[in-house]
């Protein structure tokens, strides 16, 4: 896997989506099942085991009934200034 799925931004971008589910009072399986994917898929998701890509964000956003662009701003206001990829 990339080195970018264990460093401190995506644990920030991993944290950001859980919280965003919790707060939609979710559980993984409604999540996936929205996306017609596996509970496994959020799951990798949330244990950071797992790369999200721009498009699956904005798909995540969307199942969890949230604007992928303002979940993306509150996730880049808590990003560091400079992070590797």
């Amino acid at each position: 896997m990339p080195k970018s799925v264990y460093s401190d931004a995506h644990a920030i971008l991993v944290e950001t989506l859980v919280a965003a589910r919790k707060s939609s009072g979710m559980f993984q399986e409604e999540v996936a099942a929205r996306l017609g994917k596996d509970q496994s898929f959020i799951s990798n998701i949330e244990r950071g085991q797992r790369y999200v890509d721009v498009l699956e964000f904005v798909a995540i956003a969307k199942a969890l009934s949230l604007d992928p662009v303002e979940l993306f701003a509150n996730l880049a206001k808590r990003l560091p200034k400079k992070f590797e990829i």
